[in-house]
């Protein structure tokens, strides 16, 4: 049954019955909404890009924008992201709390390409809220989750918030009550030598600047690989060309197709979805264009893709992969 064919969505108790539920949900690829300290978040399990596509759907979301990989403890932090000095004194001083560090991903990471909006980069957060760190540790994986709202809506700080607006589109609420700080984490971005201050939240720019020691850049100032979808025209983009809306795969080219429309065709060749499903597209899409990357094919071509849905956020992916570059 599809999320969007059932009535209702579960109200978890918090405890650890409310827990162990919500956590077999997103094992089994579900979708839970889950107290923070700042708000709801809509989680799924960061290594399952189908669950991650459904938070899009679920969402509404207009693009792929890279999600935060909610963590349980430090350790786990470090599986996921490459942690340097700055990084240990800012997890030190604020988590548990509403910081959420922008990495480069660690080899032994397991955050999803689609989480990661096909970035080489994570966001990691280790949030103060008991339940939340309770159903992480349960679920065995890092949990991606934006705020538990369509898009474009008032952040939910209450679990009435969540199931006015997602009710029967997700599998269950974790009821934490409200959440304290209301407002969503600051984002720091250490990727370069100068650290970023994506977006201010629960955390001041006072206080991140104490315990490092240094300023905060601005994101205008000119982070070089945007942490942020549409910063740039040109982004996601490998280093073959692409070329969309394609009618057939020309001689040189491999082809990333959707619904068997390249059947037949001769050379590398992966479909997006067999069936023409979006979610399943949307789970398979920067994988499989860096695999296609990968052969050494010097253009790809790719089929068309419906609008509607989902299809709007990978058609824009699409778009930047193919925008003129220098």
């Amino acid at each position: 049954m599809n999320r969007e064919d059932k009535k209702n969505t579960l109200l978890l108790p918090a405890g650890p019955g409310g827990i162990a539920e919500a956590a077999r949900i997103l094992r089994a690829g579900g979708l839970v909404a889950f107290p923070t300290e700042t708000v709801y978040g809509l989680g799924a399990l960061a290594s399952d890009p189908r669950a991650v596509a459904a938070i899009y759907r679920a969402k509404g979301r207009p693009s792929f924008n890279p999600l935060i990989a909610h963590v349980a403890d430090l350790d786990q932090a470090r599986r996921e992201g490459c942690f340097d000095s700055r990084a240990e004194k800012l997890a030190a001083a604020f988590w548990p709390g509403p910081l959420t560090l922008v990495l480069p991903v660690a080899k032994s990471g397991s955050v999803c390409d689609l989480a990661r909006a096909g970035l080489d980069s994570v966001g990691l957060r280790i949030p103060a809220n008991g339940l939340a760190r309770g159903l992480i540790a349960a679920a065995g994986g890092p949990v991606a989750a934006p705020s538990a709202n369509l898009s474009g809506h008032v952040s939910p700080a209450l679990p009435s918030h969540v199931l006015a607006d997602l009710n029967g589109r997700i599998d269950a609420v974790l009821n934490g009550g409200a959440c304290p700080v209301g407002v969503e984490s600051t984002i720091v971005s250490l990727l370069g030598e100068t650290p970023v201050l994506l977006r201010p939240g629960g955390v001041s720019r006072a206080g991140i600047e104490y315990v490092l020691g240094e300023s905060l850049a601005g994101a205008e100032e000119g982070i070089d690989a945007p942490v942020a979808p549409g910063q740039l025209a040109s982004h996601y983009a490998p280093r073959a060309g692409v070329r969309l809306d394609a009618a057939e795969v020309l001689e040189g080219e491999a082809g990333l197709d959707f619904g068997g429309r390249f059947a037949g065709a001769h050379g590398t060749i992966l479909d997006l979805s067999p069936h023409g499903d979006l979610t399943e597209a949307a789970a398979n899409l920067f994988s499989m264009l860096r695999l296609l990357d990968a052969s050494g094919m010097r253009r790809i071509a790719v089929a068309p893709i419906p609008p509607e849905g989902l299809g709007e956020a990978i058609n824009d992916r699409l778009r930047r992969a193919a925008a003129p570059r220098s």
